[in-house]
């Protein structure tokens, strides 16, 4: 994903639905963080932040990562001792899932170190094999650390209200319903899905 395509992208979104046009004009130029320098790493970080606030899991997370004196890896993780995560605020089913993706990644079952030559079904296919990754956290894997383009998080409750917002809808579509809303947007659907969030005033995005 570079500023070209960015560009481009929102250019067909504002073309080919006016409400989304007017959200564009509001919210301005589409703009995601920094990806994680590890796929390891940033999957953790997803893992983090289901079902969290933004503020809670940030500082989940921070105390998690204080657990890695020598810094965060599958190995690491694996020689924690039981019980270790949950001390720092980690739930017993989100350590369950970052002790399962460690193991998965060293034993190779989940390899991460080739997830730029796959598509993103396969990319999909691989990391919901893990214990606590369903395809919400494969979404946002691809989205924010892969910066995938095409990416139509059906599933995700602000993708869904934002576009009923826009849209003057009273209540959030389903995701049949936005999945061919979505086909319009292709090869750009990561793009609408970010303005969505944006027009949910209280959205957590990652950060």
């Amino acid at each position: 994903m570079n500023g070209e395509e960015i560009v481009k992208g929102t250019r067909l979104a504002a073309r080919r639905d006016p409400a989304l046009a007017k959200l564009i004009k509001r919210v301005g130029p589409m703009n995601l963080r920094d990806p994680l320098d590890d796929s390891f790493a940033a999957l953790v970080r997803s893992i983090m932040y289901q079902q969290l606030a933004g503020a809670a899991a940030a500082a989940i997370h921070g105390r998690f990562l204080k657990l890695f004196a020598g810094g965060l890896s599958p190995a690491a993780v694996l020689a924690l001792a039981d019980g270790t995560m949950r001390t720092a605020g980690v739930s017993g089913s989100k350590a369950a899932a970052i002790t399962d993706l460690a193991q998965k990644v060293v034993e190779g079952l989940v390899p991460l170190g080739d997830v730029d030559s796959l598509t993103d079904e396969e990319i999909v296919t691989r990391l919901v094999q893990v214990r606590g990754i369903g395809r919400w956290t494969a979404e946002m894997f691809l989205i924010f650390q892969l910066r995938r383009l095409d990416i139509w998080p059906v599933d995700d409750y602000g993708v869904r209200k934002g576009w009923a917002l826009a849209h003057g809808l009273k209540e959030p579509v389903s995701p049949r319903v936005l999945q061919a809303e979505g086909e319009r947007f292709r090869p750009y659907r990561t793009i609408a899905a970010w303005y969505c969030w944006r027009a949910v005033e209280n959205i957590v995005l990652p950060t």
